[in-house]
């Protein structure tokens, strides 16, 4: 669609008994940064002003729509964040590309923590972004569950310029000469897979087991998130044995909004974890 900004080259890719997912990929050589977008986002529309910076400064990129979103796998069974990490691990597996950089944001950070427990050999680093080890279902994550729940599908099916006023808007309010492909974007989506993918994201608790890490971390930190507490990324990084903080001072959408604050501290994450540079800790709450 005309007015996208600038992405990697895209293919639908089949995965194995799975079904199709539209997958980006730079190429080139060298282990990948798999990119994993957040809940009610896309590949592109999560990680666009994020694709040029990381292939700039020399990495492969792989990124993919996630189950449920946008052009991502269509599944008649209940949506589940261990499929969504299955999806990955064949990605990763078909593309020969193993053991890569699990980048997960948001609904995309557990995806890439039960990556790393489901199918520890594809993962050589995480880092975790705006996320945490648990989503307790409550303030801002059940106003928008309820909104999609309630009104998403009449939005885009019926009146397609509510949500180009609406809170679903992620890129336009920065890009205004892109709306018409973030709306496209939008439109992809399988409004009932959204409404379980929040569910599901409400329910999952790695408390138990993120502790048992073994590969380099790095948490990068929205300190002003209202979505996904800060205090949350924190506990998560206390969490994870010897995980390195990259704080940002932004909200949630920060990766989209305002990208200059947000990707300085994604390549330190990125090539801290990738040559294990001493960086300070978090702090513990």
């Amino acid at each position: 669609m005309d007015g996208h900004p600038p992405l990697p080259p895209a293919r639908a890719v089949e995965l194995a008994g799975r079904g199709r997912a539209r997958v980006y990929d730079t190429g080139g050589p060298g282990r990948p940064l798999l990119l994993l977008h957040g809940w009610t986002s896309t590949a592109a529309l999560n990680w666009y002003p994020t694709f040029p910076a990381l292939a700039d400064a020399g990495y492969r990129v792989v990124a993919l729509d996630q189950r449920g979103h946008g052009h991502g796998i269509r599944s008649r069974l209940p949506f589940r964040l261990e499929a969504c990490a299955d999806d990955a691990a064949a990605l990763v597996e078909l593309l020969g590309a193993g053991p890569v950089t699990a980048v997960g944001y948001s609904m995309g950070g557990p995806v890439a923590q039960l990556l790393w427990r489901r199918h520890p050999q594809v993962v050589g680093e995480l880092v975790l972004c705006a996320t945490a080890a648990s989503f307790p279902w409550g303030g801002q994550m059940r106003r928008t569950v309820g909104s999609i729940g309630l009104g998403a599908s009449v939005a885009f099916t019926l009146l397609p310029s509510a949500v180009r006023r609406g809170g679903m808007n992620l890129a336009i309010r920065r890009r205004q000469e892109s709306a018409a492909w973030v709306l496209d974007e939008w439109r992809s989506h399988d409004l009932a897979a959204l409404v379980q993918a929040g569910v599901a994201l409400s329910r999952f608790d790695s408390t138990r087991w993120i502790g048992g890490v073994d590969v380099p971390t790095a948490v990068v930190l929205t300190e002003r998130d209202q979505t996904v507490p800060p205090a949350r990324q924190r506990d998560l990084a206390a969490l994870v044995p010897g995980s390195l903080c990259f704080p940002v001072d932004g909200d949630h959408r920060v990766c989209v909004d305002e990208p200059e604050m947000f990707l300085p501290a994604l390549l330190d994450a990125v090539a801290a974890v990738r040559r294990e540079y001493s960086m300070p800790q978090c702090p513990a709450t």
